[in-house]
């Protein structure tokens, strides 16, 4: 587990509140709230919405706000109780390749639409991390979004959960936690301990949150090209031999690229002629994928978040849902 990059509280004692922070001043912590959230949610729209509702809440309650302790640990207690009452009997959201064996290129193995509360959803990076900061810090907070460590955060129970994305990523101190969930700090370190634990059994080696290096970001260009001008052949060339790829929300993924060439020349050969707007998802390169409208240019299809290892793609995972779009800043409509 690596730690990263949010700092601890700092206090601000009610004395120096006047004149000094305003309620409007809560805004400063949306972007980290909205992380935090997400982490503990695994969807973007339900942290959106975990932190609007902290909002609300802190705005409503900022006069009687003693400064007893800091500004940020106060915020922090309400968003974690939003989310608990969020999670209360709450199924865990998964991806694919928990539901079951991988599958062939079958269409007859695609199976229903299932709602969108089962999966973890991607997020925009531009909503979760740092603006500015030290490269190094900024690449270990990208691990803490990555697809496979939001996925084995939703195993823990929810308090466990607040506790391991509050000491291990956030870095706050035992004491702190303890404070925040109303408990011992035997309780928090026996806690992290177990969610520790359970992490370990997870698999979390697939891609990583490091900046990409020139010859990634060669491999992206040309994978991109190699989509957008549907060459199957030159696509699956940059695939790792055991690359995967998901449909959220179809249960059905593939192993392997053989598979995956397959399932484009196959069922998925609606994606020809398809166009590529690049953005960033999970601390990974994504991109928003739009179909040819019959009605002329390109309509919305998916996000695609690409999970890159050394020098070919690990991972492809495609998330069909239009509604998406709007929460990654990308257009709902490709003129000609």
């Amino acid at each position: 587990m690596t730690a990263v990059v949010e700092c601890s509280p700092v206090a601000v004692r009610s004395e120096s509140l006047e004149g000094v922070f305003r309620p409007e001043d809560l805004e400063q912590y949306r972007r980290e709230l909205t992380g935090y959230c997400y982490r503990m949610m695994g969807s973007g729209f339900e942290a959106e919405d975990a932190v609007q509702e902290t909002m609300v809440r802190a705005w409503r309650s900022f006069d009687s706000f003693e400064g007893r302790s800091a500004v940020r640990s106060w915020v922090y207690r309400i968003a974690t109780n939003v989310c608990l009452d969020m999670l209360r009997g709450r199924q865990r959201r998964a991806r694919p390749m928990e539901m079951g064996p991988s599958s062939p290129a079958d269409p007859t193995h695609l199976g229903p639409l299932l709602p969108e509360n089962l999966w973890v959803t991607p997020i925009a990076d531009s909503r979760v991390l740092p603006e500015t900061g030290d490269p190094a810090e900024l690449a270990e907070a990208k691990e803490t979004i990555r697809l496979a460590f939001v996925t084995a955060l939703q195993h823990l129970p929810a308090r466990q959960r607040a506790v391991l994305i509050l000491r291990e990523v956030l870095r706050w101190q035992a004491t702190e936690v303890a404070e925040l969930l109303d408990t011992s700090v035997a309780s928090v370190n026996s806690a992290l301990q177990r969610a520790r634990a359970t992490l370990a059994s997870r698999d979390l080696s697939a891609g990583t949150g490091q900046s990409m290096d020139a010859d990634q970001q060669d491999l992206l260009a040309r994978y991109v090209d190699a989509f957008e001008r549907y060459d199957i052949e030159r696509l699956v060339a940059l695939l790792h031999e055991d690359a995967v790829q998901s449909m959220p929300p179809y249960a059905m993924w593939m192993r392997g690229r053989d598979e995956i060439g397959r399932w484009f020349l196959g069922a998925g050969i609606g994606c020809a002629g398809s166009r590529l707007i690049a953005t960033e998802a999970n601390g990974c390169p994504a991109f928003g994928q739009y179909r040819v409208d019959p009605n002329g240019g390109h309509t919305p299809w998916a996000i695609q978040v690409i999970e890159v290892s050394g020098d070919r793609i690990s991972a492809f995972n495609a998330f069909l849902d239009t509604n998406l779009f709007p929460a990654f800043g990308l257009p709902t409509h490709l003129d000609d």
